[in-house]
């Protein structure tokens, strides 16, 4: 697990609240989905190339 990720304590030695962590794990989860949608739809963009060679031969 990335730093990113992992709730931490506020510069002012107060731990965050419950509110707070949740919003920043839910930030970083989309991130993280984002990141994996956008690799899945460039494998299906080449996945797709190579089937229009092949229907092209």
């Amino acid at each position: 697990m990335s730093e990113e990720t992992v709730p931490q304590q506020g510069g002012t030695g107060q731990p965050k609240g419950l509110l707070q962590q949740m919003e920043e794990l839910m930030a970083a989860l989309n991130a993280d989905l984002s990141a994996f949608n956008a690799d899945l739809q460039a494998a299906g963009d080449v996945e797709r190339g190579v089937i229009e060679e092949g229907q092209a031969g």
